[in-house]
């Protein structure tokens, strides 16, 4: 990259060629010795490369300052969640203008006999205190002092008298847990360092489930902790060896067992622990050697005309099911071998329709599915399960054509479920869905909420359509094309691509504030659901991932061609824009089509790829086997690895403006990697548009913390693309009012 005499200067770290030598071929590295985080030479480069960013987007500044003001200027910043209710108390947060944090809370709830009175949440108003209302965790007066703060986990128990939360003041994800006496507000003297996330109280409440990770970061570990014990005598409950297998716990919905699962993208293995009988120990439901993915639930089928109610799991699996079903198994079948196992199936497969996942209720199953990349909402009758008398789902209705619904809060024997939705340009909105009964088989939608926007905010300013892109396979693959309503496709507007393509994780419709300041530039800001996701069922996801990945950069390219030759944008004014795994496609669409973007934002980018893969010791590396593929047994997928990761492939080419967003702390990204990547593009960038790292040097995967400063983080990304857009300026009329 040249640059003129008075520009600004990049830093360039020094070359220490390190040999990677891998089924026969050689690769060498000069930059891996950024990889020393103890270094004080790296602290200093990475604070170089800070400073070169400050300069080179100074004049961004006030650009970045009006796209703050703007998402400030729309949010209710003294804001308040709907209380949510668990066993006898009414759950929630307060935000207060100017604080960075929300303050936990509860007020206790009645119960008079009358159930939707009940489960009737009470209104709370900003500055008014509840009767009864208790101080659960102020997160501001937490975060005071320190450079980071995050909440990992909380958990109440039973009887609602003790509280545990999980603290992170460093971004590494590794939490200190802490457990509060709520009758007299006391800390207990029990602190258990370096958990990660998830925490739970069984019914007792006498002990504190929680799981720990690995030197690899990966959670390895289920410990029960015994209340007013030393923490080195916790219980291990479960430990899973095998490196790429993930592990987790919860409690079953009726609050009989703990149910813990290890798995990876493709199977899984679950384990039951029945809190009436601790001594059997765990039961595993299916061995992982099935190699069946599948989510499991104790669960009693009701009595059938002529029997009684059977005892068993029901299983949510992809058993003969590709995109999954669910089914019951009976506890005397789970003892038989496999293969001679009667399944009850319940919900049968689709090719159309892909089963996400279930929960139960007293009364009804609920299903999460997805549907032409849609999320929905579906609620099973228990009664008459698995027999002829099986009725069809009920589902709420809604009145927009590209939206997401999902249960966010459910108590098994609730008179109603907690939904959210939203839309691109429908605020998020928080349901109570009345369950379906006899004189009112449709249920009934109560809306709780809706997300104060402010500063004039209209939806009909805005228009949300459906386009469709064809790969050169000829595989269709779908757009969300969001624009301001006096935005026209005549080929001269600017455009960002926006994408992720890994994991099965897909781009749902979703109201975000801060993209408002993208489309009252004249921006059109598209979504592209590329293959690698899971929006049209788990085909989608397979034909993105391991030897079938190069899908997901060429479905982003062919989504950016169909934009320019549908005149929604124009050709030399679109950027791309992705974060995580979503960085790794910036990084590969940058060497495979430089010309077609003006500017490319790769957010904490998984962009040396193939190297933190083919080293199991560095942090989550051997979970990422099941979705890249294993390099390190495998020569093909090795040379399939090498031939796009994005570190490997920077060629001699004029590379478009690029910025690299990470943080020192990510355990998930290491900062390595953008470091490593941002040399090298300026190493063989042929052109003149600068190459930027910007490093949040106290903030992890998610950047830094604070709602504050994370909305500047975003102003920043915005300033970066609007400025190499030329545009800068927002539309005639457009913008808070």
């Amino acid at each position: 990259m040249t640059a003129t005499p008075h520009a600004p200067q990049p830093p360039r770290a020094k070359k220490v060629p390190v040999e990677r030598i891998h089924h026969g071929d050689v690769f060498v590295d000069e930059y891996e010795w950024l990889r020393d985080k103890e270094n004080a030479e790296v602290v200093q480069h990475l604070e170089a490369e800070n400073a070169y960013q400050e300069a080179v987007t100074a004049d961004q500044e006030p650009l970045r300052e009006a796209i703050f003001q703007e998402i400030k200027g729309r949010t209710l910043e003294t804001d308040l969640s709907v209380p949510g209710r668990k066993d006898g108390w009414w759950y929630f947060t307060r935000t207060a203008e100017g604080k960075d944090y929300p303050v936990f809370c509860r007020v206790a709830a009645a119960d008079t006999g009358d159930a939707l009175a009940d489960w009737t949440p009470p209104v709370v108003e900003a500055d008014v205190v509840l009767d009864g209302e208790q101080t659960l965790l102020d997160g501001n007066a937490e975060a005071e002092g320190q450079p980071f703060f995050s909440v990992g986990g909380t958990a109440v128990t039973r009887d609602g008298t003790l509280y545990a939360y999980a603290v992170d003041n460093a971004g590494d994800e590794r939490f200190t847990v802490r457990i509060k006496d709520l009758r007299t507000g006391e800390l207990l003297p029990d602190v258990i360092e370096g958990a990660f996330y998830g925490l739970a109280f069984p019914p007792d409440g006498t002990r504190l489930f929680y799981t720990v990770v690995d030197e690899t970061w990966r959670p390895h570990q289920v410990r029960s902790h015994t209340l007013g014990t030393p923490v080195d005598e916790d219980e291990l409950v479960y430990q899973e060896d095998d490196p790429g297998m993930w592990l987790g716990f919860e409690l079953s919905a009726e609050r009989t067992h703990l149910v813990v699962a290890s798995s990876c993208s493709e199977y899984s293995e679950v384990r039951l622990l029945d809190f009436a009988d601790p001594g059997a120990g765990l039961r595993t439901v299916i061995p992982r050697d099935a190699r069946i993915l599948y989510e499991a639930e104790p669960f009693t089928l009701p009595a059938s005309d002529d029997g009684e109610p059977t005892d068993g799991v029901l299983l949510t699996h992809d058993r003969d099911a590709v995109n999954s079903m669910v089914s019951f198994v009976a506890w005397d079948e789970l003892a038989r071998p496999l293969e001679d196992q009667q399944w009850v199936t319940l919900v049968p497969h689709s090719d159309d329709v892909r089963v996400n996942g279930t929960a139960i209720l007293k009364d009804f199953v609920v299903l999460s599915v997805r549907e032409d990349t849609l999320e929905r909402v579906q609620f099973l009758p228990r009664a008459g399960l698995g027999t002829p008398r099986q009725a069809e789902p009920a589902e709420p209705v809604f009145d927009e054509e590209l939206f997401t619904a999902y249960l966010s809060g459910a108590d098994h024997d609730a008179p109603m479920v907690r939904l959210s939705y939203t839309s691109f340009f429908t605020p998020t909105r928080v349901y109570d869905f009345v369950l379906p009964t006899a004189d009112a088989p449709a249920g009934e939608l109560l809306l709780r909420r809706e997300q104060p926007v402010l500063g004039g905010y209209d939806p009909s300013d805005y228009v949300a359509t459906r386009e469709w892109a064809t790969a050169s396979d000829g595989t269709r693959i779908p757009l969300s094309v969001l624009r301001h309503r006096s935005v026209q496709p005549d080929g001269t507007a600017p455009g960002l691509v926006y994408g992720y393509g890994s994991y099965e994780v897909s781009m749902d419709p979703a109201f975000v504030v801060s993209r408002l300041s993208l489309l009252d530039r004249g921006i059109v800001f598209v979504d592209a659901h590329i293959r690698g996701g899971g929006e049209l069922g788990r085909r989608w996801y397979e034909q993105g991932k391991k030897l079938a990945k190069k899908n997901t950069f060429t479905d982003f390219i062919a989504a950016t061609d169909h934009l320019a030759s549908a005149g929604w944008v124009d050709p030399q004014r679109v950027a791309a824009l992705g974060g995580s795994a979503g960085g790794l496609l910036m990084g590969a669409v940058a060497n495979l089509a430089p010309e077609k973007y003006a500017a490319i934002v790769a957010q904490v980018p998984f962009v040396d790829a193939l190297t933190t893969i083919l080293d199991p010791e560095l942090p989550l590396s051997a979970l990422e086997w099941e979705e890249w593929g294993n390099p390190i047994t495998d020569p093909e997928v090795y040379a399939y690895m090498k031939s796009y990761t994005p570190y490997e492939n920077i060629r001699e080419t004029a590379y478009p403006k690029i910025a690299a967003v990470t943080s020192f702390n990510d355990t998930r990204v290491l900062y390595v990697e953008p470091a490593k990547w941002v040399q090298a593009l300026r190493d063989r960038n042929t052109g003149s548009e600068p190459v930027v790292l910007k490093i949040e040097m106290d903030g992890g995967h998610g950047g830094a913390s604070g709602r504050y400063v994370q909305w500047r983080e975003r102003a920043w990304d915005y300033a970066f693309i609007t400025d190499a857009l030329g545009a800068r300026e927002l539309l005639p009329g457009a913008g808070p009012r």
